[in-house]
């Protein structure tokens, strides 16, 4: 699969963008987008600081024409320069016209040949339509290309394609065209083991285009209760998780749609090949793996979808029994609430956890937890349980990608449900508390998330 070009707009950038186009007064309106860009190789730029064309400031603003001061496109340059972001000029289409105008190109060959004679780097344009709709393309040489989609994620995750009307609309969730346009997005797994491996079975089978699984580990004989396609023949010569997903996705995808990453995604090469991806799916265990998929969901402006179980004990009567039966999956956006900030992870406990990674005389008297705390056990049989949370996880995506909840997406940017006691809760985006997000479309800056081990 060609991997679409693409201009990230976080929703609340999206938002200031498309109350200042629109003031109502049915006149074009101007502004500024700088942005950074990932550090693949696919071409995906990452809207990171907004400058509204103050309207008072334009010489002309009609319904089909806006002239305004170059003081704001040399304020764009000298921002821009020093961190080598791209330019893109914004205005508004009053009318709907999803599509540049003639007075767009010729205006374009003036102000773009102006930017790349300032500095080199992947200077544009774009239109916005009254609905939101975005239309971006950007120039080299002098062409303009346009770029294949215009994404905006936030509660819902807007999708707006460059071979689309204006009058784009999200498909009908569970449809052939949701597939087809599954065809065109990538996610990227982390973890291909218990809750990772049918994470990765449902994106192939819906059709999405491109699946990178990053898991360094290999299969064992305890894996096979719980790891989809995992055969006793793998477990004899430990073959790599990832490999096995590979040989799965082949036998009915073909070729190209699964991307193994065997390593940790604590590993450069791993963040790298992440980076190309739409979205992150985050099936771990380690507290220090969601540390990374939270600072890459804000870097390069992935939405997060995070999913855990747990199997609480207690004591009763000198035995050990199960006290409950839960699954947690938290949908965050760029721009909102983090991992961090919902209390998933804290520096305590990742100082906690690496000492128990790297230290394990420090905890060599405690007892060994996985799935069930309390317990030593190394096959647990919970593959009903991983597969109904990953189901939930999977099901959050296609809820913000085809919104067909009852109730808006807000609503749900965590839901929580006890098997034991029959009940699903959720909890809102608006409920959990932001905090500064240093990080928030710093892209390909180095080093890579702004830690020294992923530096070049």
């Amino acid at each position: 699969m060609t991997q679409p070009s693409a201009l990230v707009i976080p929703a609340g950038v999206h938002a200031g963008l498309k109350a200042h186009l629109f003031p109502g007064d049915g006149c074009e309106a101007a502004a500024i987008l700088l942005c950074s860009r990932s550090p693949g190789v696919r071409k995906r730029l990452l809207a990171q600081r907004l400058i509204p064309v103050p309207h008072g400031d334009c010489a002309t603003r009609t319904p089909d024409y806006i002239s305004w001061p170059g003081r704001y496109l040399e304020d764009a340059i000298d921002r821009g320069e020093d961190e080598g972001l791209s330019v893109v000029l914004v205005h508004s289409h009053p009318g709907g016209f999803f599509a540049f105008s003639h007075v767009d190109n010729e205006s374009d060959a003036v102000t773009v040949r102006a930017l790349h004679a300032a500095y080199e780097a992947d200077h544009g344009s774009a239109i916005m339509m009254p609905s939101g709709a975005i239309r971006a393309r950007m120039y080299r040489d002098g062409i303009a290309t346009d770029l294949d989609l215009v994404i905006v994620p936030g509660d819902d995750i807007l999708t707006y394609w460059a071979d689309r009307d204006e009058n784009q609309r999200a498909p009908v969730a569970f449809t052939s065209e949701m597939t087809a346009q599954n065809s065109r997005l990538s996610v990227l797994v982390i973890g291909a083991s218990g809750t990772g491996s049918p994470t990765i079975e449902q994106l192939l089978r819906l059709g999405f285009g491109r699946v990178v699984g990053v898991e360094y580990d290999f299969t064992e004989f305890k894996n096979l209760n719980r790891i989809l396609n995992t055969t006793i023949a793998d477990a004899k010569t430990e073959v790599p998780k990832v490999q096995v997903m590979l040989r799965a996705a082949e036998s009915h995808r073909g070729q190209g749609v699964f991307v193994p990453v065997e390593r940790s995604i604590l590993d450069r090469e791993a963040v790298l090949a992440g980076a190309d991806c739409d979205f992150i799916l985050c099936c771990v265990d380690t507290l220090e793996a969601r540390y990374i998929a939270d600072l890459m969901g804000s870097a390069f402006l992935m939405p997060i979808i995070d999913l855990g179980v747990v199997i609480p004990t207690r004591q009763a009567s000198a035995k050990t029994v199960i006290a409950d039966v839960c699954g947690r999956v938290d949908y965050v956006y760029p721009g909102g609430s983090t991992l961090a900030d919902r209390g998933v992870y804290t520096p305590e406990a990742l100082e906690a956890e690496y000492l128990k990674l790297n230290a394990p005389d420090v905890h060599r008297e405690k007892v060994k937890e996985g799935y069930i705390k309390g317990m030593v056990e190394e096959a647990p049989s919970v593959i009903s349980l991983n597969m109904r949370t990953s189901a939930a996880a999977v099901n959050e995506l296609l809820a913000r990608l085809y919104p067909f909840r009852h109730e808006h997406n807000s609503g749900y940017a965590r839901t929580f449900f006890s098997l034991a006691a029959a009940e699903e809760d959720h909890t809102a985006e608006g409920k959990f508390k932001r905090g500064d997000d240093v990080e928030l479309a710093t892209g390909d800056r180095e080093p890579l998330l702004g830690l020294p081990a992923l530096g070049a």
